[in-house]
């Protein structure tokens, strides 16, 4: 009895194969992915998105800030310009206080 180039056993090995090869494609994808992210986050981490240069931290009122020697332009982690600012009423003189502090440090 000679069997089936088509047989369905060997159409369900074929099709379980496929499956198996698609899905550990995708991980590979995932991982080599997540690990671009990781090299990016390793090569920007503490640069100023305006000019490159590593930024220094700063202790403002209280709260660590980033701050561009060479620019001065300031990065703020989440929460930490709420933290600054409190309430909306005392927003702009928070900011005004805020602007003082950078271009002293320029």
């Amino acid at each position: 009895m000679s069997k089936d180039k088509h047989s369905p056993e060997e159409e369900y090995f074929h099709r379980t194969n496929q499956e198996k090869m698609a899905k550990l494609k995708a991980e590979q994808e995932a991982q080599g992915a997540a690990a671009a992210a990781a090299d990016l986050k390793a090569a920007h981490l503490l640069h100023c998105g305006k000019c490159g240069n590593k930024m220094s931290t700063s202790i403002f009122k209280g709260i660590e800030i980033e701050v561009c020697p060479n620019c001065g332009s300031v990065l703020l982690d989440p929460g930490e310009l709420e933290a600054l600012v409190g309430n909306d009423e005392g927003f702009s003189v928070t900011l005004k206080d805020f602007f003082k502090f950078t271009k002293r440090r320029s």
